[in-house]
């Protein structure tokens, strides 16, 4: 359960705050700029 909770969080869950992009999405947005 908490290791599911971890990888949703880290990697799957769409913020508001990054422009809707999910935490992979915006760390590859934020490289390439």
């Amino acid at each position: 359960m908490t290791n599911n909770y971890v990888d949703w969080f880290n990697n799957r869950r769409i913020s508001p705050k990054t422009k809707g992009m999910t935490p992979c999405e915006y760390r590859e947005h934020a490289l390439a700029v």
